[in-house]
């Protein structure tokens, strides 16, 4: 354990941080399991739904800085691909 004031504070601040972090990356698989299951299911308008707010959490995981520009973007495509129905994805 750090012995410096500033230090600790800084460990704390970085403990807050990474919980938030993973909360966004938690969440988007989380949404990412849901879009898969109602695109197997057929229900389009659930899909949909589904595909919106996942790009939107994505989107707003990475402004936030707890995802990479490449990564968010790399997910997107992904989650597309899968609203689409492609085999590979």
């Amino acid at each position: 354990m750090a012995n410096i004031h500033s230090q600790k504070k800084r460990i704390l601040r970085s403990e807050r941080e990474r919980l938030e972090n993973r909360h966004y990356t938690s969440a988007v698989r989380t949404y990412f399991r849901r879009l898969e299951a109602a695109v197997s299911a057929g229900d389009d308008a659930l899909a949909d739904k589904e595909h919106k707010e996942l790009v939107s959490l994505i989107d707003k995981s990475v402004k936030r800085g707890a995802m990479h520009r490449n990564t968010g973007a790399r997910k997107k495509s992904r989650a597309s691909r899968v609203r689409r129905g492609a085999p590979d994805a």
